[in-house]
């Protein structure tokens, strides 16, 4: 029950990033879901990956580069979910930062995890 409070939580905070950044469209909630789900499966099997291959550049940008790498993925989610539009590199990078806010203060009005 837990995973889906966080599932809702994060396509929430979708909308509310995509509201706040001009170049982010997107058609529903059912697509902010679809995000979010594309999302949470990317971070968990490829961002990893991409962190280790680009670990010198992000410990010569003293982990910047994670950003560049967070609007990579939000690319890719873009390229993949009908409905989830980008308007390019720089609004992927604003958004990025802006649904990572967004999804913690979500966190912080919902409660700590139990894990």
């Amino acid at each position: 029950m837990r995973i889906l409070l966080r599932w809702i939580i994060m396509a929430a905070a979708v909308l509310i990033a995509a509201y706040l950044i001009p170049g982010v469209r997107i058609a529903s909630f059912f697509t902010a879901l679809w995000v979010a789900l594309f999302l949470g499966i990317v971070n968990v099997l490829l961002r990893p990956i991409l962190i280790l291959i680009t670990l010198p550049i992000n410990i010569l940008t003293l982990g910047l580069f994670t950003f560049v790498i967070n609007a990579a993925l939000i690319l890719l989610a873009s390229y993949f979910v009908k409905g989830f539009q980008v308007a390019g590199f720089w609004w992927a990078l604003a958004y990025g930062i802006v649904l990572s806010i967004v999804h913690y203060l979500l966190n912080l009005i919902v409660g700590p995890r139990e894990d």
